[in-house]
């Protein structure tokens, strides 16, 4: 018998002093099987740092041609990609051909330092692209505080973001390892 995706709701405020963004928000996102709750839980953090009324949920997991985020136009084109993890150099040039601008978000702290080793230098190129790591401990701390339904609070001021769910707050200074050329 498959096991099937568990739904998590969430109630999303955000005050982005950086981008002078505030939303409130609601997003409902399933969590495949085979995802953890850290990784869902960084597809939240990452929801909150682009924050827009048209950044959307993918089939992520499910689909691999499509990103985990994206926004895109009125014309169907990908004005942001937003990736997970720790991708090969063909996908990420894809995503890079495909949209204006491309976020990677990694995480899993030995796997990604091995990956930045590996691929930083490979990917500078990549003009319209941003690497951002997040730290194994920010993402145990946010997926022992998820809970099916959440109500998450997010403010960003000068790269520092202070993010809470329920009762939890989390300071998180995201380390970018790459940043788009404008």
């Amino acid at each position: 018998m498959a096991l099937k995706a568990t739904v998590y709701k969430a109630s999303i405020n955000v005050a982005d002093m950086s981008r002078n963004v505030y939303l409130d928000h609601s997003v409902t996102l399933a969590q495949h099987p085979s995802e953890t709750e850290q990784r869902m839980m960084l597809r939240l953090l990452a929801w909150t740092m682009y924050a827009d009324e048209r950044l959307q949920f993918t089939k992520g997991l499910c689909e691999d041609t499509e990103p985990e985020l994206w926004i895109k136009n009125y014309s169907d084109e990908i004005e942001t990609w937003v990736e997970l993890g720790l991708p090969d150099e063909k996908r990420l040039k894809k995503a890079c051909t495909q949209a204006k601008e491309v976020v990677l978000f990694t995480y899993d702290d030995n796997p990604a330092a091995v990956w930045k080793a590996n691929m930083l230098n490979k990917l500078f190129p990549f003009k319209n692209l941003t690497i951002i790591n997040v730290i194994d401990e920010v993402l145990d701390a946010a997926a022992a505080a998820s809970s099916r339904t959440m109500a998450i609070q997010a403010t960003i001021e000068d790269g520092q973001i202070w993010f809470s769910v329920g009762d939890s707050v989390i300071a998180i200074q995201p380390d970018v390892w790459k940043t788009a050329v404008a």
